[in-house]
């Protein structure tokens, strides 16, 4: 493996100590920092941007996240933040509306049976804010991680680039949290094991009027699928493309890409023309992987960076921050005492690498025979739920259980007391 010791090119203008240094300001990163935190638990969270304002992010808030939000005290604050709520899954197919996952069926063990939709953005804000009530806690902007602090094969913290020049932090413990394209996975020379996901998709906004529903829906039509997402001024639509056809589509012009959204959703026929740049439209290679292994002494890789989640049913988000509250409940004692044995770096693993396992396989079944088929219909065979599902639908002890599995996870994760 590559040496990604820190050299001394550059000037280093501060070193500072603290008990874990997160990369990553994301779901994951900012749940973690905020868990820790609480403890007295000193933490530097370093977020590469500026901000946390960009776009396509996703925008699910499960049941399970909305739990751990409660158990902390904070769901009821959270929820004065505007946003809508989905209560069921419902795709709009030529056959009519196929509803494929009720979270109703959760009312009994999720105090909060429905999904909350809202910008990510507004969610990492009121974490970190939250995690600001704590003196221990520090965030970090501008901060690009260029290397691992790395002693006889012990990861010991980061190296990284801010606005005024170079700096360190040493930390017992790093959390690399950056996402589907990891800076800290490549550092530590990790290579994950990729799948191939069947589709692609194009994301652009259409302006909202007065009149439209209030609802986050998907319109199944003849070789397109369309899910719209409430942006509450405008609509942020989802164009579900067979894998690697981008090119196809945009030569095909946007006057296609306009007639598709006409056919698909007569109702946006006019606000179609609004598309009128590709600027205007941003791909999203939808991809699935996951690490062997998640851990190396001093080091820990949770949420997208240990395993990238497929978007189908906006589950990322919520098992990313189910990996920040499991890594907070077995290495809180550890950080507290001043000791980081490998043994519970590979618990962390251990308790969430089935359940992630399990739902990727979840999002295999749903993207090869739900939206895989969907893309492949036509006028002369429309869509029809694959048996499986329909079955599911049928028998009302296994009704619930597709909400369960996209609400709370195979093996929901529950904050400590302290």
């Amino acid at each position: 493996m590559q040496n990604q010791t820190i050299s001394t090119a550059h000037e280093i203008l501060d070193s500072v100590e603290t008990s874990c240094c997160i990369v990553g300001g994301g779901p994951a990163g900012v749940m973690l920092a905020l868990l820790l935190a609480r403890q007295d638990i000193p933490v530097i969270l370093l977020e590469a941007h500026a901000d946390f304002d960009r776009e396509f992010r996703g925008d699910t808030i499960h049941p399970s996240v909305m739990t751990i939000l409660d158990e902390l005290g904070l769901a009821e604050r959270f929820l004065q933040l505007q946003h809508t709520e989905m209560r069921e899954m419902v795709f709009q197919t030529s056959r009519g509306e196929v509803h494929l996952a009720n979270f109703a069926h959760l009312a009994k063990t999720a105090k909060y049976p429905f999904v909350a939709l809202l910008p990510q953005v507004d969610f990492l804000n009121f974490i970190t804010r939250e995690a600001s009530r704590y003196p221990c806690f520090q965030l970090v902007f501008n901060a690009q991680v260029d290397s691992l602090i790395e002693e006889e094969g012990v990861v010991h913290g980061v190296r990284y680039r801010g606005k005024d020049g170079w700096h360190e932090v040493r930390a017992p413990l790093t959390v690399g949290a950056d996402g589907r394209f990891s800076r800290m996975r490549k550092l530590a020379g990790m290579e994950p094991i990729k799948a191939s996901p069947p589709m692609d998709i194009l994301w652009f906004r259409l302006s909202r009027q007065s009149g439209d529903s209030s609802e986050t829906f998907a319109r199944f039509g003849a070789r397109a699928i369309l899910v719209l997402l409430n942006r509450f001024d405008y609509w942020q639509v989802g164009h579900v493309i067979p894998k690697g056809q981008y090119q196809q589509v945009r030569a095909a012009g946007l006057e296609h890409l306009r007639a598709v959204v006409a056919e698909t959703l007569p109702e946006l026929a006019e606000r179609a023309q609004e598309l009128r740049d590709w600027k205007q439209v941003s791909v999203l290679s939808v991809e699935a992987s996951r690490l062997p292994q998640w851990y190396r002494p001093g080091l820990l890789l949770i949420g997208d960076a240990a395993h990238v989640m497929s978007p189908v049913g906006g589950v990322g988000i919520n098992y990313a921050i189910q990996d920040a509250v499991a890594t907070a409940n077995i290495l809180a004692p550890d950080l507290q005492r001043g000791q980081l044995p490998l043994k519970h770096l590979a618990a962390v693993q251990r308790r969430r690498e089935i359940p992630t396992r399990f739902i990727q396989l979840v999002q295999t079944f749903l993207q090869n025979r739900v939206f895989a088929l969907a893309l492949a219909q036509d006028q002369d065979h429309p869509f029809t739920l694959p048996l499986p599902l329909r079955v599911l639908g049928k028998f009302p002890l296994l009704s619930g259980l597709l909400p369960r599995l996209m609400g709370l996870g195979l093996w929901p994760v529950h904050v400590n007391r302290k």
